[in-house]
């Protein structure tokens, strides 16, 4: 179990990035989603012991992470947004290197360590290619590969499928949800469907702090009866906006299809709909940026 409390980090420049954060995080999948600028690679790059908070305590069983960063770094995978590699080394060299770089000194184990994880990344057949050739999903394959190394019990993974096409995507899915079984992993994400694929548990921050937390089922049943639908006509989208709080547009068969927040039927043609994962998502936005200026 990964415990945040009250976890808030205040840049040299007065930027409050995160603010009182709490948070429980069992074993198992958990997604944090948000928008960009919510905080999330703060608090993920604080959790990887990366950056010390401003205030709070963060612990990992009987890890103390704040006081003790070296232990959790022991048992941690991390996948950051950014993740640079030597371009010109082999996926097999480098993740020997690495190997080593974590404690994996006899030669045997790290061949052993560096064989599997490339079969189960299923980058085998590409061992001996340079990482510069890699395709972006086979370099985030390769990202996760290093961060297993040494069998973490937390994983971090910072926007793991940004940039990413379909098949890609759900191969790289795949593998997460084969490794967050029986260890903790967070996938930190403004993908909402990355999390709905993937994780029982998540939590929406927004502005620095955690707006909502819960199991995505739970969570989308809350929304019911307070999402509505509409589809407009091309250019009527600005009227809607300004007689309903408009938490999503798309647009379906060159027609704009609207969802808007009420808690009772707002007329004008719209119809209650069963919302998802996506409409939890953009109601708890929308509900964060209404508080904004009270609690400004």
């Amino acid at each position: 179990m990964l415990e945040l409390t009250g976890v808030t980090h205040v840049y040299a420049n007065g930027t409050r990035a995160l603010d009182d954060v709490s948070v429980s995080i069992p074993a198992g999948m958990f997604g944090l989603l948000g928008p960009n600028g919510a905080g999330k690679s703060t608090l993920m790059r604080t959790v990887a012991t990366l950056q010390t908070p401003t205030a709070g305590t963060i612990r990992f069983g009987d890890i103390d992470v704040v006081a003790s960063p070296e232990d959790l770094r022991a048992t941690l995978g991390y996948l950051p947004q950014d993740f640079g590699v030597y371009p010109r080394v082999s996926a097999y060299d480098m993740l020997d290197h690495m190997a080593v770089l974590k404690g994996v000194h006899s030669a045997a184990d790290r061949r052993a360590t560096v064989e599997t994880l490339l079969a189960q990344t299923n980058l085998w057949t590409h061992r001996k290619k340079a990482i510069a050739g890699f395709s972006g999903g086979m370099r985030q394959r390769f990202g996760i590969a290093q961060a297993l190394i040494g069998n973490p019990r937390l994983i971090i993974v910072d926007e793991p499928t940004a940039g990413l096409d379909p098949e890609e995507r759900n191969r790289f899915l795949n593998l997460l949800a084969e490794i967050g079984e029986n260890v903790v992993v967070i996938l930190s994400t403004h993908i909402v469907e990355d999390v709905a694929d993937l994780c029982p548990r998540m939590a929406v921050l927004a502005a620095g702090r955690i707006q909502l937390e819960g199991a995505p089922l739970d969570l989308m049943a809350r929304t019911r009866g307070q999402v509505w639908a509409k589809t407009v006509a091309p250019g009527a989208l600005d009227a809607v906006r300004e007689a309903h709080e408009v938490i999503s547009s798309r647009l379906f068969a060159g027609r704009t299809v609207v969802h808007v927040l009420a808690d009772h039927d707002p007329g004008d043609g719209f119809t209650p709909t069963a919302g998802g994962l996506e409409d939890v998502y953009f109601s708890t936005l929308a509900r964060s940026r209404r508080a904004a200026p009270v609690a400004a």
